[in-house]
């Protein structure tokens, strides 16, 4: 396992680098808190001295910044305790549910901004700026560039998607800042006052914010398709096993970041000895988890035919057929026939659109009719290892 620093790699081992991510969530999200209550007094006063709406709206979110930093520094530490009898997968999915707070507060924020910037469109005040105000202004911009910046890397090196989240808003919130730099030098070469509205666009944004946040959170929660990147890789390494002809079905279950639990369909020589392949999946499972960080949980073992021509020929004639629907299939694995027997078993993938019930008869009734006399198996699967979008 890896986690990058400032200026190099350093690898520990998964306790150590357990302690090092709560060590960096904590140490960032403090440098936030105290960098956010800074911008979040001196907008107020600057809020307040020239009664601009959106520079004060400005300063409530930065005291949203605050309280979800404060949220953030408190899921990681519940996230960080140790499996127990009645968690036994730990409690990494705190991190959500904190992350699920932190949106409906930035949502509430956003209704109270556009509340109070309603009253103000239809009561205007006049606002009075001073080069102090809009220097502090600018400053905070570049304070909230630099933040997000910071934020944003230690996110990727702490591999928390709620520190990366906060740097995307603090970013944000610097384009949002400008907006009422810019809205004040106007006011000031022109006259026109657009206090008002610019804080009504704020407000809507920072509602926009609060409502991506919820469905990404909600997506953590609901459990989401695996990153296709990490698919790839714990295939490959397993592809990477001589005696390993394919790897399928791959599940990956998040219970927190950085917590992967898995299970695979691999696919095993028919000669081969319960023996060994004890001793391959045992060395796959040390191979994943020091690669990928995933538990592979539980592996499935296919049998494919060797030193057998006709059960070869029998299965080129029965991929032809599965695979002429397309519409419906994605692939098809685990394949295994018993000539003694007359039975064949196989796996299909199918898209998430398809009638699983009417393909698997179909399928049945077009084999048959090529194999009568044997027994057919048909296992169909959905699309868990994005194989298709569909």
């Amino acid at each position: 396992m890896f986690f990058m620093s400032e200026k190099q790699t350093i690898q520990h081992s998964p306790q150590q680098a357990a302690l090092e991510r709560g060590r960096i969530i904590v140490r960032t999200s403090l440098i936030g808190i105290a960098t956010n209550l800074l911008l979040a007094a001196f907008k107020a006063m600057v809020g307040l001295t020239t009664n601009s709406i959106a520079v004060l709206l400005d300063a409530v979110n930065n005291l949203s910044d605050v309280l979800s930093s404060v949220i953030t520094v408190a899921g990681a530490k519940l996230a960080g305790r140790k499996p127990d009898r009645e968690h036994p997968f730990g409690h990494g999915r705190i991190e959500y549910l904190s992350a699920m707070i932190i949106a409906a507060i930035v949502f509430y924020a956003g209704l109270t901004s556009l509340w109070e910037s309603g009253k103000k469109i239809l009561a205007p005040e006049v606002a009075t700026y001073t080069t102090t105000s809009l220097l502090i202004i600018a400053v905070a911009i570049v304070v909230k560039i630099f933040l997000g910046r910071y934020f944003k890397r230690q996110g990727k090196a702490a591999d928390s998607g709620a520190l990366t989240a906060s740097g995307a808003d603090a970013l944000f919130d610097a384009v949002l800042s400008t907006s009422v730099l810019a809205t004040a030098l106007l006011y000031l070469a022109t006259g026109l006052s657009l206090e008002a509205y610019v804080g009504a666009v704020i407000s809507i944004f920072i509602l926009k914010s609060g409502i991506d946040m919820m469905k990404d959170t909600l997506n953590d929660i609901l459990g989401e398709r695996p990153d296709p990147a990490l698919v790839k890789r714990v295939k490959g390494l397993l592809a990477a096993e001589p005696e390993i002809r394919g790897a399928y079905d791959l599940m990956i279950n998040n219970y927190g970041p950085g917590r992967y639990y898995g299970s695979v369909h691999i696919e095993l020589p028919d000669t081969m000895t319960v023996e060994e392949a004890d001793r391959l999946t045992r060395r796959i499972y040390d191979k994943v988890h020091r690669e990928t960080r995933v538990h592979l949980m539980g592996v499935t073992v296919y049998a494919y035919n060797t030193n057998d021509p006709e059960a070869l020929a029998i299965r080129k004639k029965v991929y032809k057929i599965v695979l002429a629907h397309r519409e419906w299939v994605l692939q098809i694995h685990g394949f295994y026939v018993d000539r003694k027997k007359k039975e064949m078993r196989f796996d299909v993938v199918v898209r998430f659109s398809a009638d699983r019930d009417e393909l698997r008869r179909v399928l049945q009734q077009e084999i048959k009719a090529t194999f009568p006399d044997y027994a057919i198996l048909i296992d169909t699967d959905r699309d868990m290892s994005a194989l298709g979008t569909v």
